[in-house]
């Protein structure tokens, strides 16, 4: 059975290393932490009505493909089209919002202990017999894209079909990319064995790793943490720590990561893609153009922005340069205190419901309703994510939380897309998805909001100016050093098309992107260079991370145009968000009088920063 939300967390499993006092102690400073409680799902893994649902699942799919198969085009050209097909739509939106709710179930159960073998064994099982039923429904998108394009447009015009026009629209948008049914089928099946089974891999490798720091022993978020720590030497051996591991490991990680970039070079080649990257761009209903817009913006900018402000940053530290593991080092002579659990979750609902109560009761359900998993525990997933489950359920949310200010940003951010997933749930199954292009507007908004609500409430220079210099420090995080991820992954695809790569081949390619991005100011000193190993984006969504800088630029402008007080921005705002991926992201963006394709857009973004850093310049002397 899966832990219940009530059991505090000085009862769940302690890390090893570490005393039963100190966790106690910890676990006061921080309040209590809620866990999930995953019962709106099902009520554990040996749950009745999860296997009973399985099963149903199964039948669902092989009666699906009894009915429909081989007859769509038949149905398209018939009387009654639109309400023939959108009656098949429905079913097969139903039929994905079932499977969608077990796999959900699985990978939350997984993530809670990824090195459980019981939790582990669940989630690879629910995986394979959910792509077995699912090769049943393979035929229908494939069928409806090969309809011709008049049937299906005179179908969607009018009548129940009308509805279904954009998730039809987007599917469409694959054609030139599809294989035959054979193919695909042989695609999804092996997908268990190859990319899905990397990913496992690397998931319950990270998860198993153990780095000692004080004598401690730890997982790898903790680690990372006390990368923060006020304590520069404790700085110093965190990163020791994870450099030392890592390296250790490092056999594993090249051979995933060449597998992978392999994996997908096969899949791109037999797809007819061009570039490495076309098939995310696809997917994210973006065109090529505006990313590479985007990155070429960006990269121009390393110099006004992440340079110019770890040149500050040195200053302040009274150095030249600093090393990599003082990069989001806190500021000096600035008090540093653990931020409880109750005060980070009435700070963010404050924010929000400055903006709008409606924002505020959404977010507050997660609190309330136990949709939030808020400790650090042995074999959790690392990071923090909201998973949106199915329109049917609600979504949930993860954080590892140690009542840092960046845990607080975090808890926004994620209650953010958390928000978005339940205002876009309406839409269904099908359409209730948005792109990556709109995916991160609503959780980068949501700490703007949190940090503008705080930042307006301080008046001491000193802690303003740490707040600032925090904020800045998250954006070049959000837009700068994932613009360099993005480049990374380019270069490591690209190098891996020619042959597989060593590792000192991956190395070399980080050192050399990290440097260009994060500038002379600092000091890249041996042992970073394993560090790209532990970032998971590369592994289980390859070029996802350029998201992040679309979302962050586009939400300074949107707030931009917020801050200008324009009326009925809350009402646009929340049209934007419920509309899911019902809508292309030009059509949402154009009530606010933006356009990602003008070129001068991204510059928009980029300048709050340059702001920004300018302001903490004027600070100099200050306080």
């Amino acid at each position: 059975m899966m832990p219940s939300h009530t059991a505090s967390p000085v009862n769940v499993r302690l890390p090893e290393g570490v005393s039963a006092a100190r966790a106690a102690a910890k676990a006061a400073d921080l309040g209590h932490l809620p866990e999930w409680d995953l019962s709106d799902l099902y009520a554990g893994l040996d749950d009745p009505e999860f296997a009973a649902d399985m099963s149903r699942a199964e039948e669902e799919c092989r009666r699906f493909s009894e009915t429909y198969a081989g007859r769509i085009a038949e149905i398209a050209s018939g009387a009654d089209a639109s309400a023939r097909l959108a009656e098949a739509v429905r079913a097969y939106e139903g039929i994905e919002d079932l499977l969608g709710k077990l796999m959900s179930f699985a990978g939350l159960v997984y993530s809670s202990d990824t090195t459980d073998e019981a939790r582990a064994k669940f989630y690879g099982d629910t995986r394979e017999r959910l792509t077995n039923a699912s090769s049943d429904l393979l035929f229908f998108a494939l069928e409806l894209n090969r309809v011709d394009d008049a049937a299906v447009n005179a179908a969607m015009a009018d009548g129940p079909l009308a509805r279904y026009a954009p998730w039809i629209e987007d599917l469409r948008r694959e054609k030139p990319h599809q294989l035959d049914d054979r193919t695909e089928k042989l695609f999804l099946e092996k997908s268990v064995t190859s990319n899905a089974a990397w990913d496992r891999l690397f998931n319950e490798t990270i998860a198993s790793l153990r780095f000692t720091v004080q004598g401690e022993e730890m997982p790898l978020e903790p680690t990372l943490n006390k990368l923060q720590d006020s304590d520069g030497a404790v700085r110093k051996e965190a990163a020791g720590a994870v450099s030392d591991v890592l390296r250790g490991h490092l056999r594993v990680f090249t051979l995933i990561t060449n597998t992978l970039a392999k994996d997908k070079e096969i899949s791109d080649r037999w797809r007819g893609f061009k570039d490495v990257a076309d098939a995310r761009h696809l997917a994210n209903r973006v065109e090529p153009e505006v990313v590479e817009a985007l990155v070429d913006a960006v990269r121009a900018a390393y110099p006004r922005l992440s340079h110019r402000y770890y040149k500050l940053k040195a200053k302040w530290f009274g150095q030249e340069t600093l090393p990599y593991w003082d990069r989001n080092a806190p500021l000096p002579k600035v008090e540093q205190r653990t931020i409880p659990w109750s005060e980070a979750r009435d700070t963010v609902l404050s924010a929000y419901d400055a903006f709008s109560p409606k924002m505020a009761g959404i977010a507050r359900r997660f609190f309330d309703e136990s949709w939030i998993d808020a400790p650090t525990r042995p074999g959790k997933a690392p990071g923090a994510f909201a998973h949106p489950t199915v329109p049917s359920v609600h979504p949930y949310v993860l954080v590892n939380y140690q009542g840092k200010p960046r845990d607080v940003m975090t808890l926004a951010h994620e209650l953010g897309h958390g928000v978005h997933q339940v205002l876009a749930g309406p839409n269904g199954a099908l359409m209730a998805p948005t792109p990556l292009t709109l995916a991160e507007t609503a959780s980068v908004f949501g700490e703007m909001l949190t940090f503008r609500k705080l930042l307006g409430a301080t008046t001491d220079t000193t802690q303003r100016r740490a707040m600032l210099a925090a904020k800045v420090e998250d954006m070049i995080n959000t837009v700068v050093r994932q613009i360099a991820f993005y480049s990374f992954e380019r270069k490591v695809h690209l190098a891996r098309a020619k042959g597989e790569l060593t590792t000192d081949q991956i190395n070399a390619l980080w050192l050399s992107v990290q440097a260009e991005s994060l500038g002379p100011a600092i000091t890249l000193d041996a042992g970073y260079e394993p560090f790209w190993a532990y970032i998971p984006h590369f592994i289980h969504s390859p070029f996802y991370v350029y998201a992040y800088a679309f979302g962050d630029c586009l939400v300074n402008s949107l707030y931009g145009v917020y801050a200008q007080a324009e009326e009925g921005f809350v009402e646009r705002y929340f049209a934007l968000l419920s509309a899911g991926g019902s809508k292309p992201y030009g059509e949402l963006l154009a009530p606010f009088g933006l356009d990602a394709k003008d070129p001068g857009f991204w510059q928009i973004g980029l300048g709050m920063i340059e702001g920004m850093i300018a302001e903490l310049e004027g600070m100099e002397g200050q306080g």
